[in-house]
């Protein structure tokens, strides 16, 4: 309790510090944060999730805690102590005085873009101090535009294109692996571009609106507004990846901002965690639709769920879902092609397919009962090709290109480093086991390796190499690496 009442003291001095130094912005912001925070303390009274809290730190430090602690996931308090975060905010705070860029980066920018630790469903780590190490003396002298080439430069020697499962590697992970998918590496270079202060977010598009398929690549901010570039794979310029020509036919790309985001973009959904916003028109032409939903008399529907769905994969996949408002209405831009839309409210529902940027506004009546069995035409129509291609010079093409193969032989170099099957070999005898028992171990571990082999050695040493292989067993590629 006296720690509690504690805590609430020090935050109502930290708001009429906010009110005396803060802009207005973030002084409403900052409100909004503090009633966020104090609403996760009422939902998590036991244990000592908070005590953090208890120690010494600046107003800026304490401020930027109490933003992180409002609105990461139970499970990051969980796992993760107080002093893990705190020191992430120090060295984001450091870092953000030491970078040239510091100072034109705005504070809802480093709030929401750089601070945060998380960028996808990784487990934390951290990268974002040993990158900086690392980065830092990369990118001085730089201007902030070139320091985005440099650091995907950086990610291309560390990491290359290998697809895997969906649950997503840390930043180190990759980097011990040399591998990972789009998800994987797109995080990788998130977490290395906040590492050195400029602000960066993960793109994805839930599925392409021409193909069956679907990508994540990254955003990042460069002298007053935002590029693409594609994780790992550096082009000479930027806003120029393989993906130009395809997001051009997207319909849907979206990112989700840590904590709650009231930025210039169109909110698609707001959460306890994350804020997921709609960047299409950084991408295609798009267009707004308004879909109301009405019963069979004609009249709105308020709370009915409205979905937007693309056709992939041989399914129509819900890439937003709504909820209509009082006047039975929910909004959605995309891309200038066609997706079918769903609305449901009391089990009663309604589809019809919607082209945007032919019609702004939509009905759909709720005339069928859950249940009904029908069929009717449909014919779904992508985006056309509209790509548009920065200019690059043959010069910046050579260098890219010189720059991108010595990477690759970096990369390659550590990859060498793996253990041979010769290493394996005398590994296993001198542990008193088949080199075919643990060879798939030490080999999908890639740069995880001297964990696994130190793993065994203390198993055979306690006599528990059979159970140790057991448990090695359970585990997938993605753990032992």
């Amino acid at each position: 309790m006296k720690k509690t009442t504690q805590l609430f003291a020090g935050l109502l001095i930290l708001t009429g510090v906010l009110s005396a130094c803060s802009p207005a912005g973030n002084e409403g912001f900052m409100r909004r944060v503090e009633t966020d925070f104090r609403h996760k303390q009422e939902l998590l009274p036991r244990g000592d999730l908070f005590g953090i809290f208890d120690e010494p730190m600046t107003r800026q430090e304490r401020e930027a805690m109490m933003f992180l602690y409002a609105y990461m996931p139970v499970g990051d308090m969980t796992d993760y102590p107080g002093d893990f975060y705190l020191e992430n905010v120090r060295s984001a705070l450091a870092t953000r005085r030491e970078m040239p860029w510091g100072d034109i980066v705005s504070d809802e920018l480093f709030r929401h873009f750089v601070l945060p630790v998380r960028v996808n469903n990784e487990n934390l780590d951290d990268s974002r101090r040993v990158f900086h190490d690392q980065l830092a003396p990369r990118v001085e002298g730089l201007p902030m535009y070139d320091a985005i080439l440099e650091v995907n430069h950086w990610c291309h020697e560390k990491a290359n294109y290998q697809p895997s499962d969906a649950r997503t590697s840390s930043p180190l992970a990759t980097v011990r692996t040399a591998h990972g998918r789009c998800g994987e590496e797109s995080t990788l270079l998130v977490a290395a571009l906040r590492s050195v202060g400029i602000p960066a977010r993960q793109v994805y598009t839930p599925r392409w609106a021409h193909t069956d398929d679907n990508h994540a690549w990254v955003e990042a901010w460069a002298d007053g507004r935002w590029h693409f570039l594609g994780a790992c794979e550096p082009e000479p310029v930027l806003d120029l990846g393989w993906f130009n020509a395809p997001a051009s036919r997207g319909m849907l790309m979206h990112t989700k901002v840590f904590g709650y985001y009231d930025g210039p973009e169109e909110v698609m959904k707001t959460t306890a965690n994350y804020t997921e916003i709609n960047v299409i028109s950084n991408y295609a032409a798009c267009a707004p639709l308004t879909v109301t939903v009405t019963d069979t008399a004609g009249s709105p529907v308020e709370g009915a769920t409205v979905e937007f769905k693309l056709y992939n994969y041989a399914e129509f996949f819900t890439v937003s879902r709504k909820t209509t408002d009082g006047r039975g209405q929910a909004s959605l831009s995309a891309g200038l092609g066609d997706m079918l839309v769903t609305a449901v409210r009391d089990g009663r529902f309604g589809i019809r397919k919607v082209s945007f940027g032919r019609e702004p506004q939509a009905t759909v009546a709720l005339d069928h009962a859950i249940g009904d069995e029908f069929s009717f035409p449909v014919d779904i129509v992508p985006p056309a090709e509209s790509a548009n291609l920065p200019e690059v010079t043959a010069a910046q093409r050579a260098e890219n290109d010189r720059r991108f193969n010595r990477e690759d032989s970096i990369r390659n170099a550590y990859i060498a480093t793996f253990p041979a099957q010769s290493t394996v070999d005398s590994f296993a005898r001198a542990i008193g086991v088949k080199p075919g028992q643990i060879a798939r171990f030490i080999t999908a571990s890639r740069g995880n390796h001297g964990e696994i082999m130190d793993f065994l050695r203390e198993a055979s040493r306690k006599g528990c190499t059979g159970r140790a292989l057991q448990l090695l067993a359970t585990l997938s590629e993605k753990d032992l690496r």
